[in-house]
C-alpha cells in the first residue's frame, strides 16, 4: 500500500496530488489517502487511512464506494476494540519505537502489537522507528506488515533502503512461516 499523507495540503492540491500518485502506481499497489475521506473519494483511491481521532470508520464508509479499504490507526487496546466493532478492515499500531515523526510519544513497542493480536485476528501494521534492525521483532509480535517513512525518505539511497528493509521483512515472514511448520516438540502430524 501506499499511502497519501500531506495535511497541509490544500484538497484541490491533494486531490491532483492524489490522482498523479494513482496513475504512477499503476495497480502496482493499493493507494491510500491519510484522513481525507472526501479526496480519497473524488480520487477513486482504494481507501483511507484514519487517525485514532478522526471520523468514525462507519461515517467513511458511508462516503466512499464499497470495497473501499479503512484503515485505522490506534495506540492501545480499548482503541483497538473499537476500531473492530466500528468496522475497521485493517489497523495501524504505534508507536513501536522511537521516532522523529512523534517525539513526545512513549513508544508501546512490540507488546501493544501482541496484546491486540491476541484479541483480534485483523490486520497490523507496526508504525513507529521501524527499521531493518528491529522489523522482525514487530513482525513477531503478530504484525501482517509495516509502515515506514523516515527509514526509506531520510536514507543518503532511499531505493536502497526500501530493497533492504523488504528484505528484513521477507526475513521475518520466512522465519514466521517455518515457525508455523514445525511441529510442537513432542507432538507427531
Amino acid at each position: 500500500m501506499v499511502q497519501l499523507r500531506a495535511k497541509e495540503m490544500p484538497g484541490g492540491q491533494l486531490l491532483a496530488l492524489a490522482r498523479d500518485l494513482k496513475q504512477a502506481i499503476g495497480g502496482l499497489a493499493s493507494l491510500l489517502v491519510n484522513e481525507r475521506v472526501d479526496v480519497a473519494s473524488a480520487a477513486r483511491a482504494d481507501g483511507v487511512q484514519l487517525g485514532e481521532e478522526a471520523l468514525p470508520v462507519s461515517a467513511a464508509s458511508s462516503i466512499l464506494p464499497p470495497g473501499s479499504l479503512i484503515g485505522r490507526s490506534v495506540h492501545s487496546v480499548e482503541g483497538a476494540r473499537r476500531a473492530v466493532d466500528d468496522g475497521a478492515d485493517f489497523l495501524v499500531v504505534g508507536t513501536m519505537f522511537t521516532t522523529a515523526s512523534h517525539p513526545s510519544a512513549e513508544p508501546a513497542g512490540p507488546a501493544l502489537l501482541r496484546d491486540i493480536a491476541a484479541m483480534s485476528d485483523m490486520s497490523l501494521i507496526g508504525i513507529g522507528g521501524i527499521t531493518p534492525g528491529n522489523v522482525g521483532e514487530v513482525m513477531s509480535a503478530g504484525a501482517s506488515g509495516v509502515a515506514v517513512i523516515r527509514s526509506v525518505l531520510t536514507a543518503d539511497d532511499p531505493r536502497a533502503a526500501a530493497r533492504e528493509l523488504m528484505a528484513a521483512l521477507q526475513d521475518s515472514w520466512n522465519d514466521r512461516a517455518a515457525a508455523v511448520s514445525q511441529p510442537e516438540p513432542g507432538r507427531t502430524t
